[in-house]
């Protein structure tokens, strides 16, 4: 039978399959490959007692991609959830996770959250500067109920990872996407939660066929991980238009004369935030580089 890991807890694997939960083990031949299996795997697994939902973990598929940090495999996309306000967007963590996920090859949608809180000029400005830059922004409001078509639309038939700082209303996305599914997702958290597991732990939650979604814990900061400060700026793709302007090849758009890049920062064609951001990210490197 084969199914998706939703959660690993301790050396057991929660597999959604056929809308039930099974409790599996992983079988000693993994631990001879050194391969560890990952929320998100898609497994082939044995059925050891029906009744009780237990079984163990016969195959792991290959990946399609797996990410770092998080550890979870087989993710399509992410959705990156800030608010609008309260609190107020912190846009050089929100650059510093898109860089993370370009680093990664996962494509970005970010939601503007707490509609409610501002006018539509106020999200206007955030979402020209981001769409200006590459990525699909949408807004929403769960106080409305504003955005969920919208939302819905994206995850559709996919696996998606739900990110975001603490605060900005990642539960209540999650608590109005997750009645959109016909299954009895009560007895699917029973059955995870059994034997007092915490929701710390991530975990990938079924959300309607083929569409689901990969809850991580909020975070306050992001540290860059096995990057050079000169790689940066392949991870920064409204940059690429205006590379072949560049008077030195293997510019990093920093203190170089006759930029590109600067140039369009100059007139307005890159957002000046996003730039400045960015020139802080590669000194940042520098700086770790010097002192690791």
């Amino acid at each position: 039978m084969q199914g998706k890991i939703i959660k690993g807890i301790a050396g057991f694997y929660y597999v959604y399959s056929e809308k039930r939960i099974y409790e599996c083990k992983a079988k000693g031949v993994f631990r001879n490959k050194k391969l560890k299996p990952l929320v998100g795997d898609n497994v082939e697994i044995s059925i050891l007692d029906e009744e009780k939902g237990i079984g163990n973990i016969e195959q792991v598929y290959a990946r399609t991609s797996e990410l770092i940090r998080p550890a979870v495999a087989n993710i399509d996309q992410a959705l990156l959830v800030f608010a609008l306000a309260s609190p107020e967007p912190n846009f050089n963590l929100l650059d510093r996770f898109l860089v993370m996920m370009e680093k990664q090859n996962v494509p970005v949608t970010i939601c503007f959250n707490k509609l409610d809180l501002v006018d539509d000029s106020c999200y206007q400005q955030y979402r020209d500067v981001y769409e200006m830059s590459g990525y699909h922004v949408i807004s929403a409001s769960t106080y409305e109920e504003h955005g969920m078509d919208a939302l819905l639309q994206v995850l559709q038939g996919k696996t998606t990872t739900l990110a975001g700082p603490s605060g900005v209303g990642k539960s209540s996305i999650m608590n109005m996407l997750n009645p959109a599914a016909n299954m009895d997702t009560g007895a699917i958290s029973q059955k995870i939660e059994r034997g007092k597991h915490t929701t710390r732990h991530s975990e990938i939650i079924p959300i309607a066929e083929d569409t689901y979604l990969f809850d991580t814990p909020g975070f306050s900061s992001i540290y860059f991980f096995d990057m050079e400060a000169e790689e940066l700026k392949e991870y920064y793709k409204e940059f690429i238009q205006f590379e072949p302007e560049c008077r030195f090849r293997g510019c990093n758009h920093i203190g170089e004369r006759d930029c590109g890049v600067k140039e369009a920062v100059a007139n307005g064609e890159i957002s000046r935030t996003r730039y400045e951001n960015y020139v802080s990210f590669f000194e940042e490197l520098k700086d770790k580089k010097k002192y690791s």
